[in-house]
């Protein structure tokens, strides 16, 4: 029972097991999770010693958490709700119709660059619970709406919430550890500067893999919701695609490096949203052809959700500032809140959740007020003045978001307390003393890669943020774990910390808990797995170039390992794309 291998093999069950379910037998998350939840206790209970009192009390602690992600879900579907009855989202949809017809420009503008500053702002999922609604608004496929959603859960997330993955998790992972202070002295700087040392090469990594995002999301949204199926239809706006990342990627860089953490990703996106926004307004790199989904009678049944995009006209005429204002009385809550002390301070006092759950010193609290579902339910109070709306209209809003609730409970009650069980299942609270099931994990790849760690880096951060639905958690599980694997084997620990950090980012892609909760905002419950395959492409990119470049970073340029995995990352995707263009051509000349 010591064998780390098999340990590590039992360790990964709970996640398999899911992933089979979910991925390979597209079965929905509300019976995939009740199974991953059973066979985790199982291990958990029989193989690494947990009492039943821990058990009951990691399911609580993760029962709390999810209730938490719903309340932030239904305020999401709220906001969309109060704006469809108010009559605004057809203001909206009018607004970026005017811009650009063209879905992936839309894509592009709305998740890209609106969804990055709303990951700095507020993170943990709100972006995709934000964005899929509103661009299921505007005419997306329910399916395509989370697809772009998720896809941004990439770049903007290590420096999403104001900087918590980063000031947070890789700041608390690595707090008071002998080692890590002695490498700061070493370098001659404080834990603050050390820590932002960290965070300049996250960025840089970051952007290295970013800067292909937003081609990455347009190409699979015309690959798999396309008329003709195409990747090429994607690569056709390439030159505007990588205008759009870089415009967010450059201050993103600046504010990293002169700023520290907190910033790149608010202002970072915020910079490239009026950057383009304004350009193009004026035609600035704009498609030539339109591009936009086929009708919507052949439309495939997994495409729709069962929200109905809401395209009556309620007759009501308003300014595009006005029917935009919910949104932007949003983003500056979600900045004040995280921002300004006081009014943080003020907003964490009131926490709502059990103490020292069933003696084991297991807790959870529900900030409410510090929650993004309290300034989604803000921003609706004051849309209903603003808009002038109707008793009728309000009550419509509430009854159809709760409607829409109900579905993705069953999920996302499973997924938490899963996760909890596993996070928990440490030497504290088993009577086995083995590490947790995601640390015994980490340990056997560690064992088996030995001076090629590097590459797996990110795949460890991946991992831990698909089980933990948190970036911040995956760098405060794995944190001191890569820290030490990188001094075993006398690389630089700040790199490999980093690949973690970038890896754990772009594990948001698959986590469950965020893909629930955005299918749950279009009402797309049942075909978590169908998005998960999905995005895995852009996910596997990520962490297969963050690998390479963490490799390079610290064993050099040369025929190496990093150097040829780099060269096979850049040469698959240029054999994709002259693949998509000879295969589109081949189809318009038959």
């Amino acid at each position: 029972m010591e064998d780390l291998g098999f340990l590590s093999v039992l360790a990964l069950a709970p996640v398999v097991v899911v992933a089979i379910f979910l991925v390979g037998l597209r079965w929905p998350a509300k019976y995939a999770m009740p199974i991953g939840f059973v066979v985790s206790a199982l291990i958990g209970g029989l193989v690494w010693g947990m009492n039943l009192d821990v058990l009951a009390a990691a399911s609580v602690e993760g029962l709390v958490i999810a209730v938490g992600a719903l309340f932030i879900v239904f305020g999401a579907l709220l906001l969309l709700q109060t704006l469809a009855q108010s009559g605004a989202l057809a203001t909206i949809r009018a607004g970026f119709t005017s811009i650009s017809p063209d879905r992936r420009v839309q894509a592009i503008i709305i998740g890209w660059l609106f969804g990055s500053f709303i990951e700095g702002a507020s993170g943990f999922g709100t972006p995709a619970a934000i964005v899929a609604p509103l661009l299921l608004a505007l005419g997306f496929p329910a399916l395509g709406a989370v697809l772009v959603g998720m896809t941004i859960q990439s770049t903007p997330v290590s420096f999403g919430a104001v900087g918590l993955p980063i000031l947070t998790g890789v700041g608390q992972g690595l707090a008071g550890d002998p080692a890590v202070e002695a490498r700061a002295a070493e370098l001659g700087v404080d834990q603050a500067s050390y820590l932002s040392s960290i965070g300049i090469q996250v960025a840089l990594m970051h952007a290295a893999a970013g800067i292909l995002i937003p081609l990455f999301m347009v190409c699979l949204l015309t690959r798999f919701f396309g008329e003709r199926r195409s990747f090429a239809d994607g690569l056709a706006v390439a030159p505007f695609a990588i205008y759009a990342a870089v415009a967010m990627l450059v201050p993103y860089l600046l504010l990293a490096t002169f700023l520290g953490p907190e910033f790149p990703s608010l202002l970072g996106g915020l910079i490239g949203l009026a950057l383009v926004m304004f350009t193009s307004s004026r035609g600035f790199l704009m498609p030539k052809e339109t591009w936009d989904f086929p009708p919507r009678e052949r439309w495939l049944d997994r495409w729709v959700g069962d929200v109905e995009p809401d395209t009556s006209d309620t007759g009501v005429r308003m300014s595009t500032w006005r029917a935009w204002s919910p949104y932007v009385v949003v983003a500056v809550l979600l900045v004040l809140s995280r921002t300004v002390e006081p009014f943080k301070e003020a907003l964490q006092t009131v926490a709502i959740g059990p103490s020292d759950i069933l003696g084991t010193g297991i807790s959870e609290q529900v900030e409410v007020l510090y929650s993004p579902g309290a300034v989604f339910l803000a921003a609706c109070l004051i849309t209903y003045a603003s808009h002038r709306m109707s008793g009728k209209q309000i009550a419509r809003a509430w009854s159809v978001s709760a409607s829409q609730l109900a579905g993705t409970a069953t999920a996302l009650l499973f997924a938490v307390p899963m996760v909890r069980i596993m996070i928990n299942s440490g030497p504290e609270f088993n009577v086995s003393g083995l590490a947790s099931m995601p640390m015994t994990l980490a340990e056997g790849a560690a064992a088996v890669v030995g001076p090629a760690w590097p590459v797996l880096a990110p795949w460890i951060g991946a991992l831990g943020a698909f089980v933990a639905g948190s970036n911040t958690i995956s760098n405060m599980t794995f944190a001191l774990f890569q820290f030490a694997t990188a001094s075993n084997i006398g690389v630089s620990p700040e790199t490999i910390v980093a690949a973690q950090a970038v890896g754990g980012a772009a594990g948001n892609m698959i986590t469950v808990h965020n893909v629930v909760a955005a299918s749950a905002t279009v009402g797309l419950l049942g075909r978590e797995g169908d998005v998960i395959r999905m995005t895995i492409i852009p996910l596997t990119y990520y962490c297969l170039l963050a690998g390479a470049l963490a490799f390079i970073w610290v064993y050099g340029v040369g025929v190496n390992l990093g150097s040829i995995l780099l060269l096979l990352v850049v040469g698959g995707l240029i054999a994709a794309m002259i693949r998509s263009r000879r295969t589109a051509r081949d189809k318009v000349l038959h």
